[in-house]
């Protein structure tokens, strides 16, 4: 089956099953997880927002409250009109004498006020008050939804106004509970949201750890994301307001919209960063920045104008956005990017929820588990599937960049052969070409320069090679010469390499040869030379370094060797043994030079491998290497 139709299926199943109304989730018993009242609330639209308690509870008014008939909880979408709820409560065993707890688990409303009946005074009622507009040290109980005790009158019904306005989506989720049970249920869903922020917390610090090193964009704009949508989630799930900005009412009221905005804003960037539209899609490209525009728009918009529009504007724009991602992603998987498939996936998840988020803040479905967390649980997955994408990612950008280097080697050559026979062509020809000649001559001394680089470095490691190291060594005894210093010579040779070559292969061998050698260029300065000698023997050139100095770098060099080496699915260690030679005591050339670090060197391995030996002004015969 192709990819795309899973995709598709899977993004149908998602929004069914939201859709679904979940009527199996209303009987709970109150003492186990508390009691779903969203079938019990009866409702009244206020449109103009003029009528009190008063008036509404007036019996020969109570025909105008109609029974809520629709699936999952009570959910208004976008409504500029109060609303009046009414609960008709029976007197609950399990509740008794007792106080009860009334949850309206919907933490970014702007003004909630509840009505109960005054046990003291029939016919005048109690008002409690919350909402996000008051400070969240005013609530009746501080808790991230809105708690509200209420006394139960044993053997009567018992009726509860609650009256709810908010600039953004009104959704009224409603609980009964016991203390005891709601603080039970609390430790599980406290505990939840912070896994889940500790998690983006995580996975944010790694990218952007990955971003200080690799310097690529992309993985900055990620972590800007994962940024957002923490902000997103504590201000949709009430924690922000109850833990991180309990005084600041301004931010408060903007911080869903704008977070979200801003998370959009970042997830679209990312888009066009990863499926590199901008190279391979220019028109999708325009597309993805017209909706970084738009996110920026409305992120910025709850400063200036009414928040109602703007809210409205992001879950429109979010709905957009998500169904044109997906559509990049399905362009980018069939026009061979290896990174889409990843992508659609993860991205898929999230974008499912930021839709179904959409789709119930403007009542077009209903408000059950998954429309409600949808955003949370999507976006949770998706960081991970996302994480692994850029890994991927990473691999694919590399296999590029060799097969590229490879094409460019092969052109090369191609090129500086083919300039060749024009330089022989070029000669014979008239006066008018000099011009082209002089252009083809000045090509092929760059391509001439560029191999002879290639020429002078060890093509496994990377360092200096033999025809490198005479050089430098030379340059560098004219220069002790002329500044009257020191130059010392460190011959190393490994300690047991053979052993590794015979046991593992050469390829684990070489792959020690490379780590050997950053080891190396690790504990030098930068102004040293570090070459590759032959085989398993490297040396170093010192400069300007007397010889204690020139030990302490022996030394260094010992114990970088000595650390075990993780390869072929064990750790291998290789030490060394190291021969010192100085100009002019043991040397007055090159030759030698190297001659006296390499007889030092072979007595350390005499001595017993893994040390440091200083050469002699005597000239003792090659010891054979053991």
């Amino acid at each position: 089956m192709p990819f795309s139709r899973v995709l598709f299926g899977f993004l149908l199943w998602l929004v069914l099953f939201a859709a679904a109304p979940m009527s199996g989730a209303r009987e709970r018993h109150v003492d186990e997880r508390g009691l779903d009242l969203s079938d019990k609330v009866e409702i009244f639209e206020d449109k103009d927002g003029l009528f009190d308690i008063n008036e509404v509870a007036r019996p020969e008014k109570a025909d105008r409250f109609v029974l809520f008939a629709g699936p999952g909880s009570v959910n208004f979408g976008y409504s500029a009109s109060a609303w009046w709820l009414r609960l008709r409560l029976p007197a609950f065993p399990q509740v008794g004498p007792t106080d009860g707890l009334v949850e309206v688990a919907f933490p970014t409303l702007d003004e909630i006020e509840v009505y109960t009946t005054d046990p003291v005074a029939p016919g005048r009622f109690l008002v409690q008050l919350g909402g996000d507009l008051l400070p969240h040290a005013a609530r009746p109980l501080q808790h991230r939804n809105f708690v509200f005790p209420i006394r139960f009158v044993p053997g009567q019904d018992n009726v509860i106004y609650l009256r709810v306005r908010s600039a953004g989506t009104l959704t009224v989720p409603l609980f009964l509970w016991r203390a005891e049970a709601l603080a039970k249920n609390d430790q599980i869903v406290y505990t939840t949201h912070a896994l889940y922020l500790g998690m983006l917390l995580a996975l944010g610090l790694y990218n952007l750890l990955l971003w200080a090193s690799l310097r690529e964009s992309v993985y900055l704009t990620y972590v800007a994301f994962v940024v957002a949508m923490a902000a997103a989630q504590l201000s949709l799930n009430g924690i922000g307001y109850q833990f991180v900005w309990p005084e600041a009412l301004t931010w408060q009221r903007i911080s869903l919209n704008t977070s979200f905005a801003l998370a959009g804003m970042f997830g679209a960037w990312f888009t066009r960063q990863f499926l590199r539209t901008n190279e391979e899609h220019p028109r999708l490209n325009r597309v993805l920045i017209g909706f970084v525009t738009a996110f920026a728009l409305v992120a910025l918009a709850p400063l200036f104008l009414p928040y109602r529009p703007t809210a409205v504007a992001t879950s429109v724009v979010g709905i957009g956005f998500s169904m044109t991602a997906v559509f990049c992603g399905l362009i980018s998987l069939r026009a061979g990017n290896a990174g889409a498939r990843f992508f659609l996936i993860a991205w898929l998840i999230l974008l499912a929820g930021v839709a179904l988020m959409g789709l119930r803040n403007m009542a077009l479905i209903p408000t059950n588990f998954i429309s409600a967390n949808g955003i949370q649980i999507g976006s949770a997955i998706e960081i991970l599937l996302l994480s692994f994408a850029l890994a991927d990612r990473i691999q694919h950008l590399r296999r590029e960049k060799d097969a590229a280097t490879l094409l460019a080697l092969q052109s090369e050559k191609t090129r500086v052969e083919g300039l060749k026979e024009s330089e022989r062509l070029l000669e014979a020809r008239v006066a008018g070409r000099t011009r082209a000649l002089a252009a083809a001559n000045q090509l092929l001394q760059e391509s001439e320069a560029r191999m002879t680089n290639l020429a002078q470095h060890d093509p496994l490691t990377g360092l200096a090679n033999r025809n490198l190291l005479f050089d430098r060594l030379e340059h560098a005894m004219q220069r002790a010469r002329r500044e009257q210093s020191k130059v010392a010579v460190l011959l190393i040779d490994l300690d047991g390499f053979k052993a590794v070559n015979d046991t593992f292969g050469h390829n684990v061998g070489d792959r020690l040869l490379c780590e050997i050698s950053h080891r190396l260029l690790a504990n030098v300065r930068t102004s040293d030379t570090v070459a590759r000698f032959g085989g398993d023997e490297f040396v170093v050139i010192c400069e300007s370094m007397d010889l204690d100095n020139v030990t302490h770098v022996a030394e260094k060099i010992l114990s970088a060797l000595a650390f075990p080496i993780a390869l072929a699915g064990t750790e291998i260690r290789s030490g060394g043994s190291i021969g010192i030679a100085t100009w002019p005591e043991h040397g007055t050339d090159v030759t030698e030079l190297l001659h006296a670090a390499d007889l030092a060197m072979y007595s350390a391995k005499h001595q017993g491998r893994g040390r440091i030996v200083v050469a002699t002004r005597t000239k003792p015969d090659r010891i054979s290497k053991i």
